[in-house]
């Protein structure tokens, strides 16, 4: 569909908006053409004057969030209306960038992410974006519609944050240090060791953005983080809309202040959020895609404070705290103040021989057998989905319950809920349960941990989701290996470092 530029009676600056709309009042300035080769207009300025009470409800829905016309869910007629109002504005999906384009979106610009396709929609050979397909085709005739004015929130009459808990005192000094960032628009790192009860110390940070009358984005790397995060959040603000954003989600239509969500449904918004929180910022796929940190980024307000957790830190960051460049909150105990669980390291040659023929090393058979006959709940950790397979057939000879989960399985959530529930023994996983999964009195082991994949940030998270609860603070960690690697010695180093170090008041 081409658009035209066209002043609008009563408006001062011209109004982007499809053809079939131009009124015979209009006067056009540019046009028509396909979106991407027109001149972008500057964003919109608020109208100045009141919304309907009608639109309300659209507003806080999609206020924040650049959207394609079938997402948007309204009729044309309503549409046309708060374009010509100046409530809504259309901006390009495609803009031209050097030889190729870039996609607004998710800001790919390398050509070779980029097809070609007979466009139904402009009756052209037109070009989209392959790197963010998955989300609804972007192509150069596509049009994003987006709110020029964020609603309105009335200042709360009762304290939004009802959660009961008490902070430990490494927590308490981590909390302070968001809530200043959150009111100074600041950015800030909480390096906390896993288990230190990181989603507590957002929690006064979260509230005060709220008082000040903002939004709140908790992206996080991967769905089942959002899936531990959003009922945690939403019992601590039960007065508070939240929505959790991700692949198949049914909070998609749904007004919210606060949004947890994957890294990847940022990409629908745009200076949307006064308070951006990014949770296992080293984590993959966010450290490994540029699009999803343009995503982040895009999303928040220009002016937002930034807030980075997590226990593992990459070096750029690590780098900018020694260089007093990010202030930085280190939280070296869990918050039930018990010592990180200190992984051993067992021999276990030949591990790949033996799973050919159908076997576990006696060692990591043993291993499982007593989780499982003690009902101690475990993972086993593997370096890949072909493992898993094989340690999955092998342990069902022992236990028919056990169950695997990998990041192509349509069913993980569903295993994983069982396993939490306790109707799985053991659970047998890909790096996919590396972080965000706190399962009470869980046990630990990795096969393979020589391999490459078990990073030492791998191998401190893995590590981590033992001895998580207050009740059994304590738990078994064993790496099994074919030959102990640097990598191991180091994420060791690191847990026993972080149990030495002091915590700061």
């Amino acid at each position: 569909m081409d658009v035209v530029h066209a002043v609008v009676p009563g408006r001062p600056d011209p109004v982007c908006l499809p053809v079939p709309w131009v009124e015979q009042t209009m006067q056009m300035t540019a046009g028509p053409d396909v979106i991407s080769r027109l001149p972008m207009l500057p964003f919109s300025p608020n109208p100045g004057t009141p919304l309907p009470a009608a639109y309300h409800y659209l507003q806080e829905r999609d206020s924040g969030k650049e959207l394609l016309f079938d997402e948007i869910d309204t009729d044309p007629h309503t549409l046309k209306s708060l374009l010509l109002a100046g409530w809504m504005q259309a901006r390009p999906g495609l803009v031209p960038y050097k030889k190729t384009y870039q996609c607004r979106r998710c800001g790919n610009n390398k050509r070779d992410r980029f097809g070609t396709i007979p466009c139904a929609r402009c009756g052209r050979q037109c070009v989209y974006c392959r790197h963010c397909v998955k989300m609804g085709r972007i192509c150069a005739c596509s049009i994003l519609y987006s709110w020029t004015a964020s609603p309105v929130y009335p200042k709360p009459d009762k304290p939004v944050l009802q959660w009961q808990g008490t902070l430990s005192p490494g927590q308490q000094r981590a909390s302070g240090a968001v809530v200043q960032a959150v009111e100074e628009k600041k950015e800030i790192l909480i390096w906390a060791v896993c288990g230190a009860g990181k989603t507590e110390v957002l929690f006064e940070g979260i509230a005060r953005a709220l008082e000040l009358g903002g939004t709140v984005l908790i992206a996080a790397p991967r769905t089942d983080v959002v899936l531990e995060l959003a009922p945690r959040l939403q019992a601590a603000f039960p007065d508070i809309p939240l929505a959790a954003l991700y692949g198949g989600s049914e909070d998609k239509q749904k007004a919210a202040r606060i949004i947890t969500a994957t890294t990847h449904q940022a990409m629908r918004f745009t200076d949307a959020f006064d308070t951006v929180i990014i949770d296992e910022v080293d984590a993959f796929p966010y450290s490994a895609d540029e699009s999803l940190v343009y995503a982040v980024s895009k999303a928040a307000r220009p002016d937002a404070a930034l807030i980075r957790l997590t226990a593992t830190p990459p070096v750029s960051l690590q780098r900018q705290v020694k260089r007093k460049q990010l202030p930085c909150v280190r939280i070296p105990r869990r918050y039930h103040g018990y010592p990180l669980p200190v992984p051993r390291f067992q021999w276990a040659a030949s591990w790949k021989r033996l799973l050919q023929k159908g076997r576990l090393p006696a060692a990591v058979e043993n291993w499982c057998r007593g989780r499982i006959d003690s009902g101690t709940p475990a993972f086993l950790f593997v370096p890949s989905i072909s493992v898993l397979e094989q340690v999955e057939a092998a342990l069902k000879t022992i236990e028919p319950a056990v169950e695997g989960v990998h990041s192509t399985d349509d069913n993980r959530h569903d295993t994983v809920r069982r396993f939490r529930k306790g109707d799985v023994p053991l659970l047998v996983t890909t790096t996919i349960m590396e972080r965000g999964v706190t399962v009470e009195n869980v046990d630990v082991a990795v096969l393979g941990a020589e391999a490459a994949i078990f990073t030492e940030s791998a191998l401190v998270q893995i590590a981590g989701r033992a001895g998580r609860s207050a009740n059994h603070p304590d738990g078994d960690v064993v790496f099994f290996h074919a030959g102990k690697t640097e990598t191991m010695t180091a994420a060791k180093r690191h847990i026993t470092s972080m149990n030495r170090e002091e915590v700061q008041r």
